[in-house]
């Protein structure tokens, strides 16, 4: 199997990109961009290795049956993967959708086709972070999937208000996650994540596992927007990254706590770098 280099961004010397471990043409970019379906997952790669990549494996082959109803050779990704990678530290993205799909025949399984991009490593956030409460439930939110329009516009909206980002509400007022990450709360003892319908992500699930082994309770229930004063502190998780910590949700403030971060950061990388 051979990957082409030679499709390369112009913003990144070290971008690159292949499909089904080949360079793809225009024309297969572009069904993508025309027929929004499929999934993904985004990891930050040192060393040819990356946090909880088995993991992300999991969600993909996951996502894979769900919305095409075929499984996903993993075996065939990881050696994609290997294959494109070069020493540098890089942000990857994994995208599964089918150039098979019809949409007069959306019930049929399909073979999924998988994309892979390089990009520059991924900058955390600065913060503290003023984040705009908003009433909206993503579909399937356990999946990772490619239409973000209805996020990224409130996210849009939550900036135009004066906040830095958006935090996603149920009907009920229970809060489910960020734009595109997952967000948690510290109430002096332990880390509380909301159990409303939310993505799991890959950062949250290692998260977790440290803190677990660190002695430091961690659990998922119910957070309510009038219950907010209860916390602390408050911080968000995304891609490989643990912060930056949470100023204010609408008018409730938190207090900014480095040392929490610091703490989280520790538990966070105590988890393994796994070889890809």
């Amino acid at each position: 199997m051979e990957i082409i280099h030679g499709m390369r961004s112009s913003g990144s010397a070290s971008a690159r990109i292949a499909l089904n471990g080949r360079e793809p043409t225009l024309a297969e970019l572009a069904l993508l961009a025309q027929l929004n379906y499929g999934h993904f997952t985004t990891m930050q790669v040192r060393d040819r290795s990356v946090r909880g990549f088995g993991l992300h494996l999991q969600r993909l082959g996951m996502a894979t049956r769900e919305l095409f109803g075929s499984d996903l050779d993993i075996d065939r990704v990881r050696a994609e993967v290997r294959q494109l990678l070069d020493d540098e530290p890089t942000s990857l993205r994994i995208t599964v959708f089918s150039r098979a799909l019809q949409r007069n025949r959306l019930e049929r399984s399909v073979a999924p086709d998988v994309l892979i991009a390089t990009t520059s490593p991924h900058a955390p956030r600065n913060g503290p972070l003023r984040l705009q409460s908003l009433r909206h439930e993503r579909v399937l939110p356990r999946i990772k999937h490619i239409g973000m329009f209805d996020v990224l516009h409130l996210w849009r909206q939550a900036r135009i208000a004066g906040f830095d980002d958006v935090v996603l509400t149920t009907a009920g007022a229970e809060i489910a996650e960020g734009s595109t990450w997952n967000i948690g709360f510290w109430d002096g003892r332990r880390v509380v994540w909301p159990s409303a319908p939310a993505l799991p992500g890959i950062t949250l699930q290692l998260l977790d596992a440290g803190l677990r082994e660190r002695g430091i309770e961690s659990v998922s229930r119910p957070v309510f927007r009038d219950q907010l004063a209860g916390f602390r502190s408050a911080f968000m998780v995304n891609s490989g990254s643990v912060g930056p910590l949470i100023e204010t949700i609408d008018a409730q403030r938190f207090e900014v706590d480095d040392d929490l971060l610091d703490m989280l950061k520790e538990a966070f990388e105590s988890q393994p770098m796994e070889i890809i």
